[in-house]
Order: structure tokens, then sequence, then C-alpha cells
């Protein structure tokens, strides 16, 4: 097993912070186009935070894949992430940004410990 689980988390906290600093800084207003798109598209709130969630998903897939040489990392990782985030959102909890790190960093570790533990 090694630390490959740890090197598995820090990357999915990186690209995380990248996404968040590209969207949200670089492609502002193009991403409030699509979401707009999507939200007329869709006609639900919850249906567009679906797809939110799943085109995060597929950029954190698209990262670990490269990153790592592998579909299977980059399909669990992004899998991990998405329910992670999904939970948090359903859940209602007020997190920091440290706090919400540290709660995608705890529960990816842990669970890509199984992964590799297993076998």
């Amino acid at each position: 097993m090694e630390i490959l689980w740890f090197y598995i988390a820090v990357v999915l906290a990186i690209s995380d912070e990248i996404h968040d600093r590209v969207i949200w800084n670089i492609f502002f207003d193009f991403y409030i186009l699509i979401a707009n798109i999507i939200k007329r598209t869709v006609a639900s709130n919850v249906r567009l935070w679906i797809i939110h969630e799943f085109l995060e998903a597929i950029f954190h897939f698209i990262v670990l894949s490269v990153v790592f040489f592998s579909i299977e990392i980059g399909i669990l990782g992004a899998l991990i992430h998405m329910i992670v985030d999904m939970y948090h959102e359903l859940a209602g909890l007020k997190m920091t940004w440290l706090y919400h790190r540290s709660l995608h960093f705890v529960v990816e570790s842990i669970f890509f410990m199984l992964i590799f533990s297993g076998g």
C-alpha cells in the first residue's frame, strides 16, 4: 500500500483548489452563463447543483487520471470527492475553508487506505 493513498488525497485537494480558483477567478462570467443555460434546461436548482458536482467530478477525474496514469484512480477519486461534497451540502454543514479541506482529506484518505489495503 505504501503511501499512495496520501498522494491521491493531496492531489485531490490541490485539484479542488485549482478548480475553485480557475472557476471563480478566471472563468466566472463564463461559468455564470453556462449555469444559466443549464438552469433553464433542467428547470431545477437541485438538478443544476447535481450537474455542477458532476462537472467538477469530471475535472477531478481528468486531473487524477493524468497525474497517476490511472483511469481507476481518476474514477474513484472523482466519485469519493463528489460524494463528500454532496454529503456536506445535503447535511447543511457550515464549514470554514480549513474544516472543508480537512473533511475531504480525511474521508478521501480513509477511502483510499481501505481500497489499497484490500488487495
